[in-house]
């Protein structure tokens, strides 16, 4: 449902501002959308089954490290976009803090090592997608690789769904809104804003705007979801922020 919402988001907006005329797809398009789609289902289902088997504090520290993946592998993949001396130290205090927060935290409520690894899995995963989109928006329309993510996805998770959640969905308040926030506001025009970024800087560049995720991540899940504030928590927290900010520039 989030990814039908924000497909309809997208195609709206790609309507109103006229990217939908003449819209089709070319033959030599097919298999870099198809790919694209693939990775961005195995990203958003391992982020989901493994912030449910972990805490939530976990999770945003976790998950958010992907900005630092992004950096690395931009090395490797993003012509000129090299790993400095400064990037290289940045990527080794981030991974050192996520090291102490598997090794460090383990008795924190909700936690497991199992979900923070597929969180971990799942940020790779969206490190490469922020690299693949980067390459494929200058060559490929930015509304058919929107699309393509909520096009494959959504089938794809309507199938996984009906297999492994048999039970009848209870349709409330809470949950149109919650869909509302994940569907529209993050699925449509977050993806929409992202990749218009994307277009006009490099992904290390962007890294530096996801600063903070970490930090805000932690205190809200605090508040909201009451994960305790341990000192590995905190520690890791603050590396991969740093790390984020070293490796950015």
């Amino acid at each position: 449902m989030r990814f039908l919402l924000g497909g309809l988001v997208i195609g709206l907006w790609g309507w109103s501002t006229g990217r939908m005329a003449g819209f089709a797809i070319a033959r030599h398009e097919w298999w870099p959308l198809g790919v694209l789609g693939l990775i961005f289902t195995a990203q958003i289902g391992l982020m989901n089954v493994g912030t449910s088997l972990t805490s939530a504090a976990h999770g945003s520290v976790v998950l958010n490290l992907y900005a630092v993946h992004t950096v690395v592998l931009a090395h490797f993949l993003i012509p000129g976009d090299r790993l400095t001396a400064r990037r290289l130290a940045g990527a080794i205090v981030a991974y050192g803090g996520i090291v102490l927060l598997f090794a460090g935290d383990r008795a924190s409520a909700g936690a497991s090592l199992l979900g923070d690894a597929l969180v971990f899995a799942s940020a790779f995963l969206l490190a490469e997608r922020q690299v693949y989109l980067a390459r494929a928006v200058q060559r490929l329309d930015p509304v058919k690789l929107l699309l393509a993510q909520a096009a494959v996805a959504t089938p794809l998770f309507i199938v996984l769904s009906a297999v492994l959640e048999p039970e009848p969905t209870r349709w409330t308040l809470r949950l149109g809104a919650s869909l509302a926030y994940q569907g529209v506001l993050i699925a449509g025009f977050c993806f929409v804003i992202n990749l218009w970024l994307l277009q006009r800087y490099r992904p290390s560049a962007l890294a530096a705007l996801f600063l903070t995720q970490p930090i805000f991540g932690v205190f809200v899940a605090t508040l909201v979801a009451g994960d305790p504030l341990s000192a590995p928590l905190l520690v890791a927290c603050l590396a991969v922020a740093a790390g984020i900010g070293l490796s950015s520039r």
